[in-house]
């Protein structure tokens, strides 16, 4: 199945918005959970520097079947609805198989 990654930087005006980030992170955490329990192979997670420091973006992984689907569904990430990143979808093809 192809996979599918959207990757992810949080708007800078929102990196000191503290309080409205946690809440959108939260609702993004739910509604991948949501996805999960509905049988979509989905993973979402965050980029940290060699320190461990976020702040480099992140990405979410996604099994499924078309590029359509997948963005149907990254539309409707709590992230992207809220207008806190910039973000892209692309899929991922592994040159190894």
């Amino acid at each position: 199945m192809p996979i599918f990654i959207k990757s992810e930087i949080i708007k800078k005006e929102y990196l000191i918005q503290k309080d409205i980030r946690k809440k959108v992170i939260n609702e993004h955490t739910q509604w991948i959970g949501n996805l999960k329990k509905k049988g979509i192979n989905i993973k979402s997670g965050y980029l940290v520097n060699e320190l461990k420091q976020p702040g480099d973006g992140g990405l979410l992984i996604l099994d499924i079947e078309t590029y359509q689907d997948a963005l149907e569904i990254v539309k409707q990430d709590p992230m992207i609805k809220n207008n806190i990143v910039e973000w892209k979808l692309n899929e991922w093809i592994d040159i190894t198989q």
